[in-house]
């Protein structure tokens, strides 16, 4: 026993030493920060870091802009149904312009043509104008939410330019120096992959990000599209459109 002792105590201090130098050697990969990594990845980072900001930008951006409540301002449909019973185009249109949104500029559009002067009003004239005023409003809100596909494309592209540049830099160097210094191969080749994989972190969120707002915004559009045509169809007909009646209205229409 007492001659395994020794044995016992090399082994665990020669154990202790592997284990200290393993975590040290840990601490080491764990101290790799960012600034380092962009040193690494070589030029195209900076371009790719300014498309993750911008990127960024968009998505807060398409938050606060393309949310239904700032686009559609649903609150403003009654007393809107109420001036097209009435028929009071105008005081509908002050209305309006007093609120700008994209549910009121659309609709105040197809105001503007009810106001020309003519005895009666030309519906067909109303809904080309309504039309022309969303397409307006449509291509507006529709550029942050592009500027993520383009990002989304561009990305991974501009990633793959740096992996060639950082691939030519590293045959460069095995053509010159040989295999006698791997320590600037191995920069070459992180280069390569760096930029690969940073071009791909960017565009994954950025292609979500834009199929995300474009739907959403196309449910937006529908439901503008509806809302609009209840408005006009209350002033061409003079009644309140069904889908503005409680269930006890119904029910009385029915029983009639």
């Amino acid at each position: 026993m007492k001659k395994r002792l020794p044995i016992m105590m090399m082994l665990l201090l020669a154990a202790g030493s592997a284990f200290a130098q393993g975590s040290t050697a840990a601490e080491a990969v764990q101290k790799t920060n960012l600034l380092e990594l962009i040193k690494t990845g070589g030029w195209t980072m900076w371009p790719l870091g300014g498309f993750s900001f911008f990127m960024v930008v968009l998505i807060i951006q398409n938050f606060i802009s393309l949310r239904p409540k700032t686009l559609l301002h649903s609150e403003m449909m009654p007393e809107l149904l109420k001036m097209m019973l009435d028929k009071k185009s105008k005081t509908a249109l002050i209305y309006c312009r007093k609120n700008p949104s994209m549910f009121a500029n659309t609709f105040g559009a197809g105001l503007e043509r009810c106001l020309d002067g003519e005895a009666e009003i030309d519906f067909q004239k109303v809904k080309e104008s309504v039309e022309e005023a969303s397409v307006e409003q449509m291509s507006k809100l529709m550029k942050p939410i592009d500027y993520l596909s383009i990002i989304g494309a561009s990305a991974p592209m501009l990633g793959l330019l740096g992996t060639v540049s950082g691939m030519i830099k590293a045959f460069n160097t095995m053509g010159t120096t040989g295999m006698g210094k791997p320590e600037l191969l191995a920069g070459n080749i992180g280069e390569a992959l760096i930029t690969t994989a940073t071009g791909l972190v960017i565009a994954i969120p950025a292609m979500f990000f834009f199929f995300f707002f474009k739907k959403g915004f196309q449910k937006t559009l529908a439901t503008l599209g509806r809302n609009i045509g209840f408005l006009f169809d209350a002033l061409q007909t003079g009644k309140e459109p069904v889908s503005f009646m409680d269930l006890a209205t119904l029910e009385q229409m029915d029983g009639e």
